[in-house]
């Protein structure tokens, strides 16, 4: 079973997340939720383990989700773990620097349903997810 771990300081977000990947048939999928960075890697190194899929805002306390892909991306076991970024920061710049990081696929905010599912199989396409 495939695990998706969902960062956002907004429990709404997640839940809509969430729901999305429920909607779109990966409702098999293990899911955890993080309120930030830190709380995301202290399931990565607890009972969660390394996500299948990893799923970040930007903007959050705490640990940001630019701090938490830095991170991620220098450890040997997630160097490689898909990132799927979502945020309203409309900086081209930021998103460039973030894409260079590897394996990420950035989606900018207002997302509707259809918006996340197509970005979700994006990252699928690319064969970060074998659902």
């Amino acid at each position: 079973m495939k695990k998706i771990l969902i960062v956002d300081d907004s429990k709404t977000a997640r839940m809509f997340i969430k729901t999305c990947f429920n909607m779109s048939g990966y409702d098999a999928c293990t899911f955890s939720e993080a309120a930030n960075g830190q709380e995301a890697l202290e399931q990565m190194k607890g009972d969660f383990g390394v996500p299948d899929l990893l799923v970040t805002d930007i903007n959050m306390p705490i640990m940001n989700g630019v701090e938490l892909l830095k991170r991620v991306r220098v450890s040997p076991h997630t160097t490689e773990t898909p990132v799927l970024v979502i945020t309203s920061t409309t900086n081209k710049v930021r998103e460039e620097d973030l894409k260079a990081l590897g394996k990420t696929t950035v989606l900018m905010k207002p997302i509707s349903p259809a918006r996340l599912v197509d970005a979700l199989n994006l990252v699928l396409d690319e064969g970060a997810l074998d659902v």
